[in-house]
């Protein structure tokens, strides 16, 4: 039987979405903050030549800044003052949560509740502001050597370090109003308008290889468009599977009786590492391929056999990068997701899995059943990422719309989705409570 929330759900219409004022409200300003993040993706910094900056990008985008640019929605491309985008913070957001499960002061502030989580993101801040500064000066140490400044130094090296600065510490706090006060998680959406801001410039890029190049028949072209969208179902089925382990609830004594036991369920994601193991092993693998490209003697000969060995669509690349994947989905669920913290909480409320006596025997059931979805979960995440690098390596597809990018973009969708969704549930709910005292009030 559905619940009163689905039953809400199915009778979603216009009518219920134009009463949400509070909703419109959301929604319009996440929108605004979104427009104000890509009119500054076309600022460029200070003392830059636009054509060298362009020449530049064009022989180095095989390298990780292609994958840094597609996220940061074109500002490296045209190194505006937005060019490293939020990924800084996402860094120092990975490390701090990291460092919870190692360092045991940073986990007894994870479990102060509100006021532990506030001096994490503290924490998360000050990072960002590390990992910016130290990726701005290598930013301006490359330009200032690559020959794209119009004069270059010590001047140039300090306001382009600054200006970076500034650019992500201001996505950061427009992440943070965007959550806050408007609709999704802010930092997510950045991301996901980046991205879909460069998808019209890849697909007519696709159209011209395909009518004005002749590269693609018109049955491939559509081949690969239906492509894409199955690849997008099968993203929506697999990060919608769950694991559900029935957890109960004995029976215990109230003040009108003995209350019968109760039945829930503990949910495991498939996926439950998400778009981390790809980000994390791309930026891994192409990045001795970026420093032997920025160097201008092409580095030492083992360098330049590695970069050979690890170009994309190369079989060593391959399987390193799809073995990376499958460690990081490990390494990263064992991070997030602790059994025996798991299985200690319901222990403490007085839950157990029929079958599985509390405790210790509860968290290896536990970890045995997420080891067992994470295989699946690190198979899913290695098939979608190494699609698009079949299709570039062996088609020349511009597929930037494919693999990570993919993955953001669904997932940030289905997200958003949701919460609009509970907006909207929360709305209607008001309303037929507001109906109620009204009868009330007349009987």
């Amino acid at each position: 039987m559905a619940s009163a929330a689905e039953q809400l759900a199915q009778n979603f219409n216009f009518g219920s979405f134009s009463k949400a004022t509070e909703l419109k409200q959301r929604i319009l300003f996440a929108l605004l903050a979104l427009i104000v993040y890509r009119v500054g993706t076309y600022i460029p910094l200070p003392g830059i030549d636009p054509v060298e900056m362009q020449n530049l990008f064009e022989q180095q985008s095989a390298g990780v800044l292609g994958i840094f640019n597609v996220f940061s929605g074109g500002s490296i491309e045209r190194m505006a003052i937005f060019a490293l985008g939020i990924m800084p913070y996402i860094s120092a957001s990975i490390i701090v949560q990291l460092m919870t499960s190692i360092s045991p002061t940073l986990a007894e502030l994870k479990k102060e509740g509100e006021a532990g989580r506030k001096k994490i993101n503290q924490y998360t801040r000050y990072g960002t502001v590390l990992l910016t500064i130290v990726q701005g000066y290598g930013v301006g140490a490359v330009l200032n050597q690559a020959g794209v400044v119009v004069n270059p130094g010590p001047f140039f090296l300090a306001t382009t370090v600054i200006t970076l600065l500034g650019g992500t510490m201001f996505l950061m706090w427009l992440g943070e109003q965007i959550t806050s006060r408007g609709i999704g998680n802010g930092i997510s959406l950045i991301i996901f308008a980046g991205i879909v801001a460069e998808l019209p410039s890849a697909m007519g890029q696709l159209f011209t290889m395909s009518y004005d190049q002749g590269q693609f028949t018109a049955l491939e072209l559509i081949a690969l468009l239906l492509l894409v969208v199955g690849s997008i179902i099968f993203i929506v089925f697999v990060e919608r599977s769950q694991r559900r382990l029935i957890v109960q609830y004995p029976k215990r004594q109230t003040q009108q009786g003995v209350a019968q036991g109760d039945t829930s369920h503990l949910p495991l994601k498939l996926n439950t590492a998400g778009v981390i193991p790809p980000i994390f092993a791309s930026s891994l693998l192409l990045m001795p391929v970026t420093v032997a490209q920025f160097s201008a003697a092409g580095g030492p000969e083992w360098l330049t056999t590695v970069t050979t060995l690890l170009g994309r669509g190369q079989p060593l690349f391959m399987i390193l990068y799809a073995a990376m994947i499958i460690f990081f989905c490990f390494f990263y669920t064992a991070i997030v997701f602790n059994p025996q913290d798991t299985a200690d909480n319901l222990k403490k409320y007085g839950g157990f899995l029929p079958g599985i006596r509390p405790g210790d025997r509860t968290a290896e059931y536990i970890d045995k059943v997420l080891t067992r979805i994470t295989v699946a979960g690190a198979a899913y995440l290695t098939i979608i990422c190494l699609l698009p690098e079949f299709l570039m390596s062996g088609y020349a597809v511009p597929f930037y719309f494919g693999g990570t990018s993919l993955l953001i973009v669904v997932n940030v969708t289905m997200d958003t989705v949701t919460q609009i969704q509970s907006h909207l549930v929360a709305h209607q709910y008001e309303g037929l409570l507001k109906k109620a005292r009204l009868r009330g009030g007349r009987r």
